[in-house]
């Protein structure tokens, strides 16, 4: 097997994993069902019995949905180039594009949704539609709003930058709230001008994750490219970008500037300032932070550790280059994007901190759990939602669900014929915890885990930032 064949790829995955050993017992307890069968596979091999084939390590590549659970980055590395890999030999199965494009869903079934939802919701008719769309006709579907956020922002007038000097963000809604649940997004519109900041919605793409999990380079580059352009000139205007979807929030903050500051544009400003300041690493290290937007943004282990001597070093020595997913892009525009977006409950609860967070809450009632879902989890902002919550009398959920626990959905992956069934065998652990804690609504601020929810459980599940709206409206009514 020769290194570039997208089975390699899973293959170094396989070897490291099943040397290392470290996380196995880790991971054992965990939702995912990729590094099970990774460690059978290896077992098996080490044992005598049957060599791993490349059609087993196929397989076992779509097992993974990034979800971020393991603790390597290499092996998500590997995953993630083995899944490009396979899209690029064998191509994209024209449903998959279909799928992985929520504007493109809505825009049809926007046409009719009222048919849209007559046909495609229960019935042998929405079993036979799904089967030829390459959907599990098990698969429940989520009813098509008669209007999408898009069409209620611009008669708000929030696709108009806003007038004046007070606090603005521009809010990046991603796909799932601005055409499947634009409740969701309006309820953030609403909490954020609750709090007196102005709400700018930019042109924007879907953020890329999507497409990127499923290995279409080409359709995540594409759309990479001009949410780059478009929010950098947000952030250049003074703006913080603020997400309600913690999938856009991780893939913004983390994704798409991994390794960024190993780009030659970056290198090229330190170079600059070698220059300026005779080579003396604290010296530059002290002007970049002063100079460098990039750093003066939100808290980030990423951005602490640039200034310092050992990392500028290894900077100007390039001996890392970015090879990354996006290491064609300009890797200061991808910092400078990553250190000004904020996911929402984690803005507005830094607007509690400053005393600055209007807690004129009305009663929300209501017997209520809360799952964090994997990609709020990676971001490392603690539980801002519950902390929000708390404020809320009668709201206060409790936590359901451990730090290993993965909804399963996976993006669009759930919705596919093969990986339905895995979808649904990594979610059973959590939806027993949920059963168990029996919380009137549940809430999440991943709405691909609400489509997971509503598939797996009865109870309704809510957005907590809907709560939040919900308890300022109540305030209005006493």
């Amino acid at each position: 097997m020769t290194q570039g064949k997208p089975e390699s790829y899973v293959r170094q995955a396989v070897v490291r994993c099943g040397n290392c050993d470290w996380c196995r017992d880790y991971l054992k307890e965990s939702s995912c069902l990729f590094m099970r069968r990774l460690f059978r596979l290896y077992d098996r091999e080490r044992r005598g019995g049957r060599a791993v084939t490349d059609p087993e390590l196929q397989r076992l590549t779509d097992l993974c949905n990034l979800c971020g659970i393991c603790p390597c980055v290499e092996i998500r590395t590997w995953v993630r180039q083995a899944k490009d890999g396979f899209v690029e030999r064998d191509g994209l199965p024209k449903v998959i594009r279909v799928l992985e494009d929520v504007r493109l869903q809505s825009k049809l079934a926007g046409m009719a949704p009222r048919l849209a939802n007559a046909l495609l919701q229960e019935g042998p008719v929405a079993r036979g539609i799904k089967r030829v769309i390459g959907i599990h006709p098990e698969r429940k579907l989520p009813q098509f709003p008669r209007q999408s956020f898009d069409v209620w922002a611009r008669k708000r007038g929030l696709f108009d930058k806003p007038v004046g000097d007070g606090p603005r963000v521009a809010y990046f809604t991603g796909c799932t709230a601005r055409y499947l649940f634009p409740d969701v997004a309006k309820s953030a519109v609403e909490v954020l001008e609750a709090n007196g900041i102005a709400v700018y919605v930019p042109p924007q793409k879907c953020c890329g994750m999507p497409t990127m999990l499923e290995g279409d380079r080409k359709f995540t580059h594409a759309t990479a490219e001009y949410n780059l352009r478009e929010l950098s000139a947000v952030v250049e205007q003074g703006y913080d970008i603020v997400c309600s979807c913690p999938t856009c929030g991780y893939f913004l903050k983390a994704v798409q500037p991994a390794d960024a500051m190993h780009t030659p544009d970056f290198r090229a400003r330190l170079q600059q300032l070698a220059a300026e300041e005779g080579g003396d690493l604290v010296k530059m290290g002290q002007r970049l932070q002063r100079e460098e937007p990039a750093l003066q943004g939100r808290a980030d282990p990423m951005f602490d550790r640039a200034p310092q001597p050992s990392n500028l070093r290894m900077i100007l020595s390039g001996l890392v280059r970015d090879r990354g997913y996006f290491g064609a892009f300009d890797g200061t525009e991808r910092l400078r994007i990553s250190s000004r977006t904020y996911d929402l409950g984690e803005y507005l609860l830094r607007l509690a901190a400053d005393g600055k967070l209007n807690r004129d809450f009305g009663p929300v009632p209501g017997q209520m759990a809360y799952f964090a879902p994997c990609h709020q989890r990676e971001q490392a902002i603690g539980q801002p939602w519950q902390d929000l919550l708390a404020m809320v009398r009668g709201a206060a959920p409790d936590r359901v669900g451990e730090p290993l626990d993965c909804c399963g959905l996976g993006g669009i992956m759930g919705f596919k014929t093969k990986f339905h069934p895995t979808s649904v065998a990594i979610g059973r652990r959590l939806m027993r915890k949920v059963e168990a804690a029996a919380p009137e609504t549940l809430l999440t601020d991943c709405l691909s885990c609400r489509l997971q929810f509503n598939q797996m459980l009865p109870q309704p599940v809510a957005h907590p930032v809907e709560i939040l709206a919900a308890a300022y409206r109540a305030a209005k009514e006493k």
